[in-house]
């Protein structure tokens, strides 16, 4: 293990509130992820695990504690400094897909891009090879209308790694999908994780998504209660499967 993980949370605290109204999300939250590392994070509703994912993706800050990336105090940078590391380094999928309805599969993917200011070309290059790499070469044109949910959330996740993010954060990514959909959801991620050496953090109430995962996190009553490896991520046995077939 090195010295320096990737993401490290010490002793992070969250509250909501003051008074006698005030609600602590978490309660001295310790994590460490490495580089390349693939983590499923569950918890009951309530535990805290949105509140960890939001912290991590800096949605939001700790009340006290320590957040660093990359060996960088997160917690001690500015709004500004905060969303430059966000759009440099941080990739996000949600539940909803959260695609432009009128816009076609490339615009959408381009989005963050524009954001940045990069020229047209280099972001219609870039587009078109983060939807090839989810498996949507030649849908470029097509609205969100115009795809399945599956479809949709490929082009949720081209959207996201269309900067090359360190970081792939991934809030209920199948929650949304049928079982056969989930299932090519989450070997694209596996994919992306083992192939390209995005490290993967994803919030999952269902333990046959987390499966996939090298690293199951639970969360209850805003600490982590338990933090395990995952011998055998369930991609990986697929693929023994198949080899052994």
């Amino acid at each position: 293990m090195s010295s320096q993980p990737l993401i490290e949370l010490k002793a992070v605290t969250k509250m909501y509130g003051a008074g006698a109204t005030a609600l602590q999300a978490l309660k001295g939250v310790d994590l460490r992820i490495e580089a390349g590392d693939f983590v499923a994070i569950m918890g009951p509703s309530g535990s805290g695990k949105s509140t960890a994912m939001n912290t991590l993706g800096c949605l939001d800050t700790p009340t006290t504690g320590e957040y660093l990336f990359n060996g960088v105090h997160v917690e001690t940078l500015s709004r500004d400094q905060r969303a430059l590391l966000r759009r440099r380094y941080l990739g996000f999928v949600f539940q909803g897909f959260n695609l432009l309805a009128r816009t076609s599969a490339q615009e959408n993917v381009e989005l963050p891009l524009l954001y940045r200011g990069e020229p047209t070309k280099v972001r219609h290059e870039a587009a078109k090879k983060a939807l090839a790499s989810v498996g949507l070469a030649g849908w470029e044109h097509h609205t969100p209308a115009e795809l399945s949910g599956g479809q949709q959330q490929r082009v949720a996740i081209a959207r996201a790694i269309v900067t090359e993010p360190a970081v792939l954060l991934a809030d209920e990514p199948t929650g949304n999908l049928d079982t056969h959909r989930s299932l090519e959801i989450m070997e694209l991620l596996w994919s992306l994780n083992v192939d390209h050496g995005i490290t993967v953090l994803m919030v999952t109430h269902e333990a046959d998504m987390a499966a996939y995962a090298k690293r199951i996190v639970h969360f209850v009553d805003g600490v982590v209660d338990s933090d395990t490896r995952n011998p055998q991520p369930k991609a990986l046995q697929r693929t023994k499967a198949s080899e052994v077939a």
